[in-house]
Formats: C-alpha cells, structure tokens, sequence
C-alpha cells in the first residue's frame, strides 16, 4: 500500500499513479488529515486493504506534502553507515548511534525550492525515513517491523557552520531551516518491498551522482533502530526516523563541496520514489 499527503489531504496511490482521497472512499471512516491516520493505523490498513476504491485522479508531484507532515518526534540517527562515519572524522558507534532532532517546521513535501542561509555551506544527506504506525516501548529488533507503519525518502539537508559552530555542536538548528527536512513522495508499507533491508538510495546534484548506497549496510537496520530508541523513549504513531546517510557528503570530500545557487538536487530511494529540490541564494 500507499499513501500520501495530497494539498494537505491524505489519498491511497494506485497501481496506476492516480490518486484516492480515502476521506471520501471511506464515507467519512477516515479524516482528510494526512497525519491523524497513524494514530488508527490498524483499523486504516484493515478498511484499505480490502476496501473497493473508486477510480483515482491524476495528480502533480509538486501538489504532494510530506506524509507525516507534523510528527510528534523527528529523531534522526548519525553515522550509521561505515564510509560515512570515516569520512567525517568519527568512529563507528558500537552501542548507540548518535541521535539529534529535526525541528517540524522544516518538514516539506519532495519537490520545493530551498532557500540557501545566507553565508552557509548547505550539504546533502540522502536517507530512508522510518514512519511509526504503533507505539513501540521497550520492543525487540524482531517484532520492531510490527511498530512501521511505512517508508519513505528523506533528505536530512545540514547547514554545517551553524551545525558546527559554538562550544558545542548544534546539530539541530543547522538542520532546521525552512525546507531542510523534505520527506516523499508517499509512505510505502514495508509488504510492498521485495526486502525492506535492502534497498538502493543515492541522489545526484544537477545530474551528476554523489552518493549511492544500499540500506542492508546500515549499521543500524530500522528495527535495530526501533529497539535502541524504544528502551529509552516510547515511539508514538506518526513519530518519524531518518536513518542515516551513505558515504558522499560535501563535508567529507577534498575539496568540500556545498550547495549552491541554481542547484538541482535529486534523491532517490528503489521501490519508494524520488525527491527534487532547487535551491536558491
């Protein structure tokens, strides 16, 4: 299954990329309200696993929001690939990766124009975004893919001198600016992926690749992630994790490389979809 956030109304995506608005498909069962679903995520995938859905409408990838547009949580999971933690100068966590916040007032839908800081050095970090569908306490790793309610693309986008600067780090200011936490193109139910373990992410910057990389070596999988999180704070429906990024980050080449104006960038996940965003001074 799939679901989206549609101008600020949740819709099914069918196997013909048309668009269901399940308010009216479901008679009213449901809110229009693309984030109310996670809390009656049971009762929604029962009703829409076996509803009969009216013909759906065509619909622009610019008209999409994000599909957990206002989560209660938005923790995010630092060096979680190997070539990425080598790359920023860090050494791989054993224990427990380091988690930050996104603010939610960064959240957006995939396609946007981003404004650059003024001053800044904006980097990229492309990532597979977990979407809680059930509270989850103190799980374990093999019952956490019960507690997902899907997976979607997300570009954990960092403004690295405010990131970095002060007596410590900043991390959740510098990736907080409008439009720095675009999330899409819709929430995919993990039955929908041959191995949600194991997929393809990359984006490329005006059609040139700068990262690639596979879900299966994250040193954290999504349930591993679940578990650690889970035995310190209860993850609610709707709460939203960004798991990491693979190695390709501006920060981390010689020379660095930021974002500049007129850039296009492109983030792709295999079976979910693809972000676009053009920044702009």
């Amino acid at each position: 299954m799939r679901i989206a956030n549609l101008d600020n109304r949740l819709v099914l995506l069918t196997g013909d990329a048309l668009a269901v608005d399940v308010e009216q498909a479901s008679g009213g069962l449901f809110s229009s309200d693309p984030q109310q679903v996670y809390s009656r995520w049971a009762r929604f995938r029962a009703w829409a696993d076996h509803a009969e859905l009216p013909g759906g409408t065509p619909f622009d990838a610019a008209e999409l929001g994000s599909p957990a547009p206002r989560p209660g949580q938005l923790l995010a999971v630092g060096l979680n690939y190997r070539a990425h933690a080598a790359e920023s100068g860090f050494t791989v966590p054993d224990t427990l990766p380091p988690v930050f916040t996104k603010f939610a007032s960064s959240i957006t839908g995939p396609v946007t124009r981003v404004r650059l800081p003024e001053g800044g050095h904006t980097d990229w970090e492309v990532e597979l975004v977990a979407v809680i569908g059930a509270e989850a306490r103190q799980v374990d790793a093999e019952s956490a893919w019960e507690h997902v309610a899907g997976l979607t693309v997300g570009q954990d986008l960092s403004e690295r001198i405010t990131q970095m600067t002060g007596p410590a780090p900043q991390f959740g200011l510098g990736k907080s600016f409008p439009g720095f936490a675009p999330m899409g193109p819709c929430l995919v139910t993990p039955d929908e992926l041959a191995d949600p373990d194991d997929l393809e992410l990359g984006c490329t910057i005006n059609g040139e690749s700068v990262q690639k990389g596979r879900t299966r070596d994250l040193i954290f999988s999504v349930p591993a992630l679940i578990a650690k999180l889970s035995a310190i704070l209860p993850l609610r429906p709707g709460d939203v994790i960004f798991t990491g990024t693979p190695a390709g980050v501006g920060l981390g080449r010689t020379p660095q490389r930021f974002l500049t104006d007129g850039d296009e960038l492109v983030s792709r996940i295999e079976g979910i979809g693809e972000l676009r965003q053009i920044f702009h001074a």
